[in-house]
């Protein structure tokens, strides 16, 4: 079993996810007492918040390198980086250390590809909606179509994350508006969703939309458990 080296911490309510998705998935496949080989390095998410609103990327850089490196030195074989919108360095992050990293776009894209659907809704922070980081990864790489909300469905999408979802809030009113905003994707011609951002697994259920939900935590943290298994 390779050692997995998880940047957490962003927000610490989806990190806690990813850790028990992890093990859970470990403990299914060997069976028994089996549990995953990883290393966490968890990140005060205070400074980070205040950076991405500053758009201080530079700053933010140097933090997710140190953290990297953190884990290389501690032992991890295979990095993650357990947040979308940090993803938005992942270039920076490779270049800086030598662990493979596993960019949480890819599995999510090759779920989509494999179910059939083509044209795809994006929810997320907006750094992740807006930047091309993320979308442009998926129509390259992928040749899918993203489409994302209105700006204003942008922003009641990226507030409820950080004014409630971080801080383990997760209420039916902002449910319901999550459900509105993936109806109108849908109206557009949204074959599926994607929750692109690691705690909207906690809000958003199947039964909140008509077409099929891809959650980037749970499609992440099973690509890890593949590759740490091999």
């Amino acid at each position: 079993m390779k050692t997995l080296g998880l940047i957490g911490g962003m927000s610490w309510e989806s990190s806690a996810q990813y850790y028990r998705l992890i093990n859970e998935a470990v403990r299914d496949r060997l069976g028994g007492a089996h549990s995953a080989q990883l290393l966490l390095w968890s990140v005060d998410f205070a400074g980070i918040k205040q950076l991405q609103h500053e758009g201080d990327w530079d700053a933010l850089g140097t933090h997710m390198v140190d953290a990297a490196q953190r884990l290389q030195a501690g032992g991890a074989e295979l990095l993650l980086i357990c947040t979308n919108t940090m993803h938005a360095l992942a270039d920076r992050i490779e270049s800086a250390c030598r662990l493979p990293l596993l960019h949480i776009a890819d599995p999510t894209a090759t779920a989509i590809v494999r179910a059939g659907a083509r044209r795809v809704g994006l929810l997320g922070t907006a750094f992740t909606m807006e930047q091309d980081f993320y979308r442009g990864r998926l129509e390259q790489r992928f040749g899918l179509e993203v489409l994302v909300p209105d700006a204003a469905d942008r922003r009641c999408v990226h507030d409820i994350i950080y004014q409630e979802l971080i801080l383990g809030v997760v209420s039916e009113t902002s449910r319901r508006r999550y459900a509105e905003v993936i109806a109108r994707l849908t109206a557009r011609g949204a074959e599926a969703i994607i929750l692109g951002c690691t705690e909207i697994m906690l809000l958003v259920r199947p039964e909140d939309s008509a077409v099929p939900l891809f959650d980037t935590t749970s499609l992440h943290a099973i690509a890890a458990v593949d590759a740490a298994l091999g």
